[in-house]
């Protein structure tokens, strides 16, 4: 593990003058210079309490007047690698690694069938720690290595963790991953592998994030925590531009997102707006926010006017959240653009992977294959038109958490090395 990490650093990251962006504040609409590293609205923030979503989750805006003025189309956008909306100064601030440009695959056939309507898969385990995450990662270390952070901190059941602990390592920057004690294996694996310094912590996900915001205060470490810092919206927002590109500049239908905390989805919604802020567009796809029915804390509490908290307990460990830090923001997108909601059992979820990986060779974790259980689902209940473009984002591998995916499987008895053996066992 990853050592050094200094305990007295408490001054912030250096200040950037002409900031091309402004913060602002999902709850009470005010603004904040970008020239500061900031995270919550100080004064939504303030009246937070425990077994509640935080208020004053911030939104990140450019002048897109300017940017229309600058870059007159989607091509232009591209050829300057989307900088005038990215919260940096410049792209060589960027990981070498490969982040984002992942593939979409046209599915025809699933279960032995033709399909019907038509199906696209954004396989986002093609980042380089095998995640969507890495698209948040990859921002928030540009942007501490351009303020002059040297150690991040998050707090992450896993896949965000490990996508920091990986982008750290190719920047050459510390980082710091608190998680909670019952973390998947595979994903603990890959952290330390990075070098990163790994603390797991008694208790849960929540106990973590609470210690890591305390530890930013205290040592002034940069914080890529999820619903906390409004860059890792900025980073997941790419995907909607990637997937804009990729249908031939033009939107898909519907889009299945699977939704934890929410900051995927926002993120999903961010790129889109974007782009119809800048008259790329003309409409929102109909999005779709798939959680799983042993962990639905978000999607339930929707038109809740009381956030009412259940205890989690979903085979999908990346969406399993008791208290979703962007719901908030999430519920607006939903509301504003008229998106939809849904649930998927367990059992859908291990059967949507089963059928992903034996359809189409893609191993999506359980996460992952809940927005295809949604897709799923939608087309059985005919919501899907024949004549339909619909995208499911795969935003993990499944070799990040096989565990929960053994009660599905049963390996094959071993054979004696003979043909008779061999013909009996395939039989």
């Amino acid at each position: 593990m990853t050592t050094g990490i200094n305990l007295s650093a408490k001054t912030p990251g250096k200040k950037m003058s002409n900031s091309r962006h402004i913060y602002r504040c999902n709850d009470c609409g005010r603004e904040y210079g970008g020239d500061e590293t900031i995270y919550l609205c100080p004064s939504c923030s303030a009246g937070n309490r425990s077994g509640q979503p935080p208020r004053g989750v911030l939104k990140t805006l450019y002048d897109y007047d300017a940017v229309r003025r600058s870059s007159p189309s989607f091509a232009e956008l591209k050829r300057t690698k989307f900088i005038s909306l990215l919260p940096v100064e410049t792209v060589e601030s960027l990981p070498p690694l490969r982040v984002g440009n992942t593939p979409l695959y046209r599915i025809t056939s699933a279960e032995g069938q033709r399909m019907p309507c038509r199906l696209y898969l954004k396989d986002d385990s093609q980042n380089p720690t095998w995640s969507f995450k890495d698209r948040a990662s990859a921002l928030v270390s540009a942007y501490a290595r351009e303020r002059g952070f040297q150690t991040i901190i998050t707090a992450s059941t896993g896949n965000a963790g490990s996508s920091l602990a990986g982008i750290c390592a190719s920047q050459g920057q510390k980082a710091l991953i608190l998680v909670p004690e019952n973390a998947p294996p595979a994903k603990l694996t890959q952290i330390v592998m990075y070098g990163a310094t790994l603390v797991p912590v008694k208790g849960t996900y929540d106990d973590a994030f609470a210690l890591s915001i305390k530890a930013t205060e205290q040592f002034g470490w940069y914080n890529r925590n999820t619903a906390f810092n409004p860059l890792t919206i900025e980073g997941k927002k790419s995907v909607s531009f990637e997937l804009y590109e990729q249908m031939g500049f033009r939107l898909p239908d519907t889009v299945f997102v699977p939704v934890g905390d929410g900051v995927i989805l926002s993120g999903v919604y961010k790129g889109f707006e974007e782009l119809l802020r800048l008259q790329i567009t003309d409409r929102m796809p109909l999005i779709v926010a798939v959680q799983s029915a042993g962990s639905d804390n978000l999607v339930r509490n929707i038109d809740q006017e009381k956030f009412e908290v259940i205890p989690s307990s979903t085979v999908a460990d990346s969406i399993s959240v008791d208290l979703p830090g962007n719901f908030f923001m999430a519920r607006r997108y939903i509301n504003e653009y008229s998106g939809r909601t849904m649930t998927v059992t367990d059992e859908e979820i291990l059967q949507a992977s089963r059928l992903l990986a034996e359809s189409t060779g893609l191993f999506a974790e359980p996460a992952a294959a809940a927005a295809y259980a949604g897709f799923v689902s939608y087309r059985r209940q005919g919501l899907l038109p024949d004549d339909s473009d619909n995208v499911v984002l795969l935003t993990g591998s499944g070799l990040k958490d096989t565990g929960s995916l053994r009660q599905m499987i049963k390996m094959p008895e071993s054979v004696t090395p003979d043909v008779d053996s061999l013909e009996k066992a395939v039989r």
